[in-house]
């Protein structure tokens, strides 16, 4: 029976190809009627990371059921598994190579297959570059249409799934450590450190450079920083993020994804 569920897909192809287009094409094959939604197909070339808290991110704000077809998969034609996993509020399909855990660390697995039964492939002999299309689009699209999940291939265990490692925040003598986990295309250096950390605190972040810290006081928007000038806020996604006025914090403080960052809480006076 069809289910018509939705389909989302999260790509690093770009939108100059015929990548994403084609992939649709196949989903469309196996049912024209299934509503297929873009989230982003400009996740950073072969950037796991990014991936999984662009990810991470968005699967909450999608109905139940929803099917995630997420392909960001340097290791395409690799030993590398497909899979598809069911949770409690939303199934996952494409590589295993950990942009599946950031969803994973909010969403516990309740079942898991390898993509192993061909039938629900577009075609038996899939291109060892292009699972996205042969493998990932059709299997989404097949689960989308209500075929199940144990269905698609071989059970597998869910906890064998391959994780992502991102570091967790800690809390200091003085206030947490952090780092960065992604930078949007604004510049806005997005931590790892909750919002919910500092709630009720007055706090700033400290940033080392070489042998200089850099002080960044906090604020509620963007505008409460002059043009130009930094600025730390928590923002709409629940981590607390570096940002300019204006600018890009990314070209400011010439960051990367993995850089410390220190928030300091700080005493009323």
């Amino acid at each position: 029976m069809s289910k018509n569920r939705i389909i989302t897909l999260l790509t690093d192809f770009g939108l100059s190809d015929v990548y994403v287009g084609v992939m649709k094409g196949a989903i469309a094959q196996i049912n024209p009627q299934l509503k297929v939604i873009d989230i982003t197909h400009q996740i950073p070339s072969q950037n796991i990371a990014a991936a999984r808290f662009c990810l991470m991110t968005a699967f909450a704000y999608f109905p139940p059921e929803t099917v995630h077809v997420a392909v960001v998969d340097p290791g395409v034609g690799s030993k590398r598994r497909g899979v598809a996993i069911k949770c409690a509020n939303c199934f996952l399909v494409g590589p295993d190579n950990g942009l599946f855990s950031g969803v994973l660390s909010r969403e516990s697995a309740i079942a898991c297959v390898e993509l192993t039964n061909s039938q629900y492939w577009r075609s038996p002999e899939p291109s060892s570059t292009f699972h996205g299309r042969d493998i990932f689009a059709a299997a989404g699209a097949h689960l989308a249409n209500g075929v199940a999940l144990e269905d698609l291939g071989e059970d597998l265990d869910p906890a064998s799934l391959v994780e992502l490692e991102i570091p967790n925040c800690a809390v200091t003598a003085t206030g947490i450590e952090g780092c960065v986990q992604y930078v949007d295309r604004f510049g806005n250096l997005i931590t790892n450190i909750p919002n919910n950390c500092i709630i009720g605190n007055n706090w700033s972040l400290t940033i080392s450079k070489s042998s200089d810290a850099i002080r960044i006081r906090s604020g509620k928007t963007y505008s409460d920083s002059q043009p130009g000038d930094l600025i730390a806020i928590t923002g709409s996604d629940g981590w607390v993020e570096i940002a300019v006025n204006g600018g890009s914090a990314q070209s400011v403080l010439k960051l990367e994804c993995g850089a410390i960052v220190q928030l300091l809480f700080e005493t009323n006076n």
